[in-house]
């Protein structure tokens, strides 16, 4: 089969595509054809060993899964002789982080874990990038007990976690406030936040608004200078450790403040899986695409991510779509 390989740490041409064996399954394990997967930040860092403890996850010097890729979307083709909820041509969708192997034209992945049914109608580019960055939004929204009401302001609202975070906000009845660049105004838009306010024009901590949350889904925004549009008792959480790793240390500092920083692992199980293929089905949750490329140009796909231009996100087609539903790209 063809994937995406590579034997050491580094840039993005640290990765060629090459002839490797098909995996071999369990008897607790599907093996899925792949058709499509995507190249999303947490592959860029894995690859680069950046930042550096990263290496203790996959290696110290060379790393030891082959093949990055967390996400993917396909079609069981083989299923362990333990398995009974799947079978034999199932359209799947599903999450690997740790084990990896999704930038291949076939993984293999515990029928347990975290896989489900693709809803039906959906193109599986569209199922593909529907877990990694939602589930992080859902993790941050959950950990500032986000619901009915809550006012919600989330910073970088065009990026992968960003959108997912705006569609979760607003499924849970909140009132949204999105925060993003000029570039990123119409397809934000189109995920009917309540407002969207363009970084580059006007300077969103100078505003009226006082919001309950503050959900930084670009990982970089400062909890100080937020400090002016907090309500009393607001939440502050990251996708990231912050200018000067601030919110490393500041759940700890404001641990009994009435304003906290909320910085916690993420959490997925196969509910929120589940849970994630009905909102699909419901039209209330959608992964905007930007770009979609062939698994031969996964070189170009990282080099296009670690530009920081993205929009939404970005998904490698290792089999020509089948045409199941309509194309969601900005």
């Amino acid at each position: 089969m063809r994937a995406a390989v590579h034997d050491r740490y580094g840039p993005p041409e640290v990765v060629s595509i090459r002839d490797v064996p098909v995996p071999t399954i369990g008897p607790d394990e599907l093996l899925v054809e792949v058709h499509a997967t995507t190249v999303n930040q947490t592959d860029a860092h894995y690859r680069a060993a950046s930042p550096l403890p990263m290496r203790a996850l996959t290696g110290l010097i060379r790393p030891r899964p082959k093949i990055w890729g967390c996400e993917f979307a396909g079609r069981v083709a083989a299923v362990g002789d333990a398995v009974s909820d799947f079978a034999l041509g199932d359209r799947v969708f599903g999450y690997l982080e740790g084990r990896f192997g999704a930038h291949a034209e076939f993984l293999a992945i515990k029928a347990d874990r975290l896989v489900t049914r693709i809803p039906e109608g959906c193109r599986y580019a569209d199922a593909a990038p529907m877990t990694e960055a939602t589930h992080y939004a859902k993790s941050h929204l959950d950990s500032a007990n986000v619901t009915t009401g809550t006012h919600v302001l989330v910073y970088g609202a065009s990026g992968g976690i960003g959108t997912a975070a705006v569609q979760l906000a607003k499924a849970a009845g909140a009132k949204v406030t999105a925060v993003c660049a000029t570039d990123g105004m119409a397809m934000v838009t189109s995920l009917r936040p309540d407002r969207v306010i363009d970084y580059t024009v006007n300077d969103f901590t100078a505003d009226d608004e006082r919001y309950d949350v503050i959900l930084d889904a670009w990982g970089m925004l400062s909890f100080r200078r937020c400090a002016r549009i907090m309500k009393p008792r607001c939440v502050f959480t990251s996708t990231g450790p912050g200018p000067h790793l601030q919110n490393l240390f500041l759940p700890f500092a404001t641990r009994f403040s009435r304003r906290r920083v909320v910085f916690r692992p993420p959490r997925f199980d196969r509910a929120t899986l589940d849970q994630f293929a009905g909102m699909m089905t419901s039209g209330e949750l959608r992964a905007p695409i930007d770009r979609t490329y062939p698994l031969e140009q996964i070189v170009d796909a990282y080099r296009f991510v670690e530009s920081h231009r993205k929009l939404g996100n970005v998904v490698v087609e290792v089999v020509a779509d089948d045409g199941a539903g309509p194309a969601s790209n900005v």
